[in-house]
Parts: C-alpha cells; sequence; structure tokens
C-alpha cells in the first residue's frame, strides 16, 4: 500500500498534503480493509525520536464463524522512520473490518503488519484489547522489536478486563 511520492509544484509547502486523495474530500467508506487507502506523509522532525499514538476505543470487526460483532479498544504506537501515517485514511482503514470476518488475532497482526509495510517504522507496537465474547477477553500484544534506547515509551494504560471503560 505505500504510496509513491514525488516533488510537490513550485510554491506548494513541502508537506506531503498535496498528494493527499482523502483528507479534506468526501470519501467513501471502503467495504473491506483491502479496499482501504491508507496514505502517508514525510515525517516531521525525521532525525529526532518521537512516538505517535493513535487509539481506537470503538474498534468492531465480525467473528468469522457466527458472524456477531466483536469490539475491541486498540493502541497503536510507532516511532517514525521517514513516514507518518496519515490519520484520516486510518480512521477510513480501521472502520473498514467492521464488516470484515476475521479473529481477534487476525484483525490485530493484519493493522499492525499493513502499518509496517507501508511506514516502515523505527519501531511500531500494536495492544489489541478485545472485549469478552463467550465470557472471556482475547488481548493481543505485537511489536516490531526493541524501541530504541532513549526513548520514552509511555504505557498503554488500558485496564485489564473487569467492565473495560
Amino acid at each position: 500500500m505505500p504510496m509513491t511520492s514525488s516533488p510537490p509544484p513550485a510554491g506548494t509547502p513541502d508537506d506531503g498534503s498535496q498528494l493527499l486523495t482523502q483528507l479534506g474530500r468526501n470519501t467513501t467508506q471502503p467495504a473491506s480493509p483491502e479496499d482501504a487507502i491508507l496514505e502517508r506523509v514525510p515525517a516531521p522532525d525525521a532525525d529526532r525520536r518521537y512516538v505517535v499514538r493513535f487509539t481506537a476505543p470503538e474498534f468492531t470487526s465480525l467473528c468469522p464463524v457466527t458472524g456477531q460483532p466483536d469490539f475491541a479498544h486498540i493502541v497503536i504506537d510507532y516511532i517514525p522512520r521517514a513516514w507518518i501515517v496519515e490519520s484520516k485514511s486510518l480512521k477510513l482503514f480501521l472502520t473498514s473490518f467492521r464488516n470484515h470476518g476475521s479473529f481477534h488475532e487476525k484483525c490485530s497482526m493484519q493493522i499492525a503488519s499493513t502499518l509496517v509495510d507501508l511506514l516502515d517504522p523505527v519501531w511500531l507496537r500494536i495492544g489489541a484489547y478485545w472485549y469478552p465474547r463467550g465470557g472471556m477477553p482475547i488481548d493481543v500484544f505485537w511489536q516490531t522489536g526493541a524501541p530504541p534506547e532513549g526513548t520514552w515509551i509511555p504505557a498503554q494504560d488500558v485496564p485489564g478486563y473487569r467492565g473495560r471503560g
């Protein structure tokens, strides 16, 4: 899904926004994650190490067996290298899972691997805190490796299930 980028026309800001196809426009909700278009722009301060966090407390997908909705609180942290993800395209990508049937683990890892492929971040982690179905929450955690030494990585602070909220 990585976008190719070319230099902006003379006189336009070089922030990558002129290449975006969804931000500031009416956009149709993608029918599936495969139909979603994730977009990226050059990372500001690419010479510095900082963490970008996205939190989606109302993530939904479908159980691939029963078709019943599954709900999760998703937290994505990453340290950009050259690119950051454009947030509207990320929202559209995440909401495209609401009609997508996959197990919790598959949804969580599909989100993470899609972002890693798009951004080639220095580091990325996902915490997918799934609400219980059948009385048991299934939480999924993954990261690309150890974060760079000296980088402040805040705790995700999503409580273990006890009527999460």
